[in-house]
């Protein structure tokens, strides 16, 4: 009898709970592998169970330690969690800086929590352009929660958005940032806000303001208003706010399920997805045409619009 394919016995050991065949399968999908189309096809029926949870908010605010101190809520709630943080890419290697897992040290023997720093890679949002598929491996294998945490690269950062189920946005006192916040269209995407470090002065100031803002901004989905938690992440015993923070996104989470609300927003995201692959197709297909066409633009000689079109005619023919 024949011996299984060695991408289909690393698949199976992945899901099975091997945990340097899942970070081998994490690699190949971050490093665009020709392979990764296949494994997404095969572990695609064993997704869509998982509760991804995007933390976003400036540099700055604690979100390491905030993801740090979720994780260990969870896991005494006996869950099994993922943790894609996103961090900078490393000028010399093209690699993560792995600030993240420093942080995240006291986890890192739990084998029900699995921690991946990938590098953004300069990808706009504060995130990599392989998180999607990253977070399908991991849904895959059976973690319960992925929480996904952004590099922090301020009015990019709505891109987390398009991804997660919910969406915590975190701020600080004495930086600014509920301002910054709406200049940044950040008050938009947020489904619970979590003001961090709220042992320092000008807390309820921070407070105050986030709920004028939202008192002042467009109305958010029907039956959900983002509530304001305040938190003392110290990555300790002293943590203060995170039951309540796990207990409103366990909230949020009822109401995604019964409102019809999650099914809406996957679709949502898939349809993004599919969109986003297939201009990137038409771009790689069409390179050196365009280029052309982009000249005779340039020179007058051809309208953008008939450009465009002979673009997707060209695209259309070769698909």
């Amino acid at each position: 009898m024949a011996s299984p394919a060695p991408a289909e016995s690393e698949l199976d050991r992945a899901l099975s709970g091997d945990i340097r065949a899942l970070a081998r399968l994490l690699s190949l999908v971050e490093n665009d592998s020709p392979r990764m189309r296949e494994v997404v096809r095969d572990l695609l029926p064993r997704t869509g169970r998982a509760r991804i949870i995007g933390l976003t908010g400036s540099p700055g605010v604690g979100k390491s330690t905030m993801t740090g101190a979720l994780v260990g809520a969870f896991r005494a709630a006996g869950r099994r969690v993922a943790v894609l943080a996103i961090d900078p890419t490393s000028p010399f290697t093209g690699g993560a800086l792995l600030g993240d897992r420093i942080r995240m040290q006291e986890h890192a023997t739990d084998e029900s929590v699995f921690i991946r720093s990938m590098a953004s890679r300069g990808h706009l949002g504060g995130l990599a352009a392989a998180t999607p598929q990253a977070i399908r491996v991991l849904d895959a294998a059976g973690f319960e929660l992925i929480l996904v945490e952004t590099v922090g690269v301020g009015q990019a950062e709505v891109a987390v958005a398009s991804l997660a189920d919910s969406v915590v946005v975190l701020l600080a006192p004495g930086m600014g940032d509920a301002i910054q916040a709406a200049k940044a269209g950040i008050l938009e995407v947020a489904d619970l806000f979590a003001v961090n470090k709220a042992d320092k002065p000008d807390t309820q100031q921070v407070v105050r303001d986030l709920r004028n803002m939202l008192a002042l901004g467009p109305a958010g989905p029907a039956g959900w208003k983002p509530p304001i938690v305040t938190t003392v992440a110290t990555n300790g015993s002293r943590d203060e706010g995170i039951a309540e923070l796990v207990t409103r996104l366990d909230a949020h989470w009822d109401w995604l399920t019964s409102s019809g609300e999650l099914r809406r927003r996957r679709r949502a995201r898939a349809r993004e997805e599919i969109t986003a692959l297939a201009f990137a197709a038409l771009r790689d297909r069409v390179a050196g045409r365009a280029d052309e066409l982009a000249a005779r633009v340039a020179e007058g000689i051809l309208d953008p619009f008939q450009a465009a079109g002979e673009i997707l005619a060209l695209g259309c023919t070769r698909g």
